[in-house]
């Protein structure tokens, strides 16, 4: 029996006194406190379990099925109720599933024809018991074994009780629910929110900058011009970095998150603007807009393949991997060569060329290998499902000068000249793009990434010597990242550590970004440096 059903909680009056303490008793129990569970009943006179659900389960578990059906018609009082007719349903076909199994077929064709058709369930539910019998493999003859009976009687208490409606039953585990969704709306709301690990109830939730990386922590200088691409290898445990000095650098990442040289990779005569990771972390692709396509060997450093070459016009402004990693495509910005498609020994497989392929200024493929990226002509991207070869064009306004894809392969970021960045999804359901602003570009090559928990947020290089970070929840930055004193190219979020982020500039160096300090005011606006880049996109 509950008591004070009119009586409320808390300072907003919105809480039924009985219905929380009710919820309190099913979370004591379902933590194993017994004891606790059902003195705060007796005290309470509160009960979990209502005297219907409680009979019910009675009947249940001792297989007295016309109890069962009795209960269940008090419960719903409308014999038309769909979801009474399907409780009728899951009751006859346990029953008939414990007689079969002990060979009592009279009583299993007297549950068919009387019981069934008399409860009122409907004659699509009594066919489909019939269908059961015939069909199911379950309702075969055998021996019956009495703990698979007891299973099932219990799986069958499950589904009713998803049946059955509120306040008889209500969902398990609900306080447990109720905190959890008080708990991720405070994370939603928390914009510097970058960690999986459990947060404490004893206060509401309210993230740092200690959360994102937003101090530099260590400068890398090994490079003798500018650096124009960084990017972390899929395990985090690397770094390559590709420099107008016309060599990339392999970087190990140590255990403590320090960086240093592993490989100098020389062997491009011109400089070198693209590197592309195989999934395996085993190779490493080299590019630029006047080079050729090289591929590395990631522990020894030694040049494993050249494609193509530089007298013959066959230069590669970008590159992306297969997910086996033994597949991998080249974009040129020279129209006749197109996208070429090789296997890590120099055979072409496929190739995509024709006035349809103009000139490629960046390209992608997506994690799953499905789709493939395309960035043409400034202006045009094109998403070709390279099984069922389906292609989407998406125009953009102003000239794209990059583009990257999110870890989970659902969305994918292009940089403007004009000063933005979009947001796409490439499922194609989104009519107009999610819209980034605040950082400088207006002449060169900037390139941004996803990166955090769940790909939270998007980090961008800029012209004006600064790292812009924002969370996706927000058009503008979350934090301006100063340091750099000339144009920052290029950015790169390292996937397995959301605290750590590396910026290449034309200052000729690598700076690594690692948590902030919490006593450190947010800097949303930045130092307004004016940094100076001689290279155009």
């Amino acid at each position: 029996m509950e008591n004070g059903l009119s009586e409320v909680l808390g300072s907003k009056g919105l809480l039924k006194k009985h219905e929380f303490i009710r919820v309190l008793v099913q979370c004591l129990y379902s933590l194993g406190f017994k004891k606790s569970a059902s003195c705060l009943e007796h005290e309470s006179k509160i009960l979990y379990k209502t005297a219907d659900y409680e009979f019910l389960e009675m009947q249940v578990l001792s297989g007295d099925w016309d109890s069962c059906v009795a209960v269940l018609d008090r419960i719903f009082d409308n014999s038309k109720d769909d979801m009474r007719n399907t409780a009728l349903y899951l009751v006859f076909k346990q029953c008939l599933f414990e007689y079969l199994k002990r060979g009592d077929v009279s009583l299993a064709l007297n549950v068919l024809r009387k019981q069934a058709p008399m409860s009122k369930m409907g004659k699509e539910k009594v066919h489909r018991l019939a269908c059961d019998i015939v069909c199911s493999k379950e309702m075969k003859f055998g021996e019956e074994d009495s703990c698979l009976v007891q299973d099932s009687r219990k799986n069958l208490l499950v589904e009713l009780k998803k049946l059955i409606p509120l306040p008889i039953v209500f969902p398990e585990r609900r306080l447990e629910h109720l905190v959890e969704t008080a708990v991720m709306d405070q994370i939603d709301k928390c914009l510097y929110h970058n960690s999986c690990d459990a947060v404490s109830l004893y206060k509401d939730h309210h993230c740092g900058r200690d959360q994102i990386p937003s101090e530099t922590v260590q400068i890398l200088m090994a490079h003798k011009n500018e650096v124009w691409f960084v990017q972390f290898s899929n395990s985090g445990k690397y770094l390559a970095t590709a420099s107008s000095d016309c060599t990339a650098i392999i970087w190990k990442v140590l255990d403590d998150n320090k960086v240093e040289l592993k490989h100098t990779l020389q062997s491009h005569k011109n400089p070198v603007s693209f590197v592309s990771w195989s999934p395996d972390d085993t190779k490493l692709l080299t590019c630029g807009n006047g080079e050729v396509l090289k591929l590395w060997d990631v522990d020894t450093g030694v040049l494993r393949h050249t494609f193509g070459n530089n007298d013959t016009g066959f230069t590669v402004s970008s590159c992306a991997w297969f997910p086996d990693s033994t597949r991998l495509v080249c974009g040129s910005s020279d129209p006749e060569n197109g996208i070429v498609m090789w296997d890590t020994n120099g055979n072409e497989l496929k190739a995509w060329r024709g006035t349809r392929i103009p000139k490629v200024v960046d390209l992608a493929v997506t994690p799953d290998g499905e789709s493939m990226i395309t960035v043409f002509s400034d202006r045009e991207i094109r998403i070709l499902n390279l099984e069922t070869k389906v292609e989407r064009v998406i125009s953009e306004e102003q000239p794209i000068t990059s583009l990257s894809v999110s870890g989970d392969g659902k969305f994918f970021i292009v940089n403007l000249s004009c000063q933005g960045i979009h947001l796409w999804d490439l499922a194609g359901e989104w009519k107009k793009p999610l819209k980034l602003s605040g950082h400088k570009q207006s002449k060169y090559v900037i390139r941004s990434c996803f990166g955090g928990l769940d790909s939270s947020f998007v980090a961008s290089g800029s012209e004006d010597s600064q790292v812009y970070i924002w969370n996706l929840k927000n058009a503008k930055p979350l934090e301006v990242l100063s340091g750099h004193s000339m144009t920052v190219n290029c950015v790169s979020w390292n996937p397995k550590n959301p605290r750590m982020l590396a910026s290449a500039s034309d200052d000729q160096t690598i700076r690594i970004w690692g948590p902030g300090k919490l006593n450190k005011p947010e800097n949303r606006l930045g130092d307004q440096a004016n940094g100076r880049n001689r290279r155009t996109g």
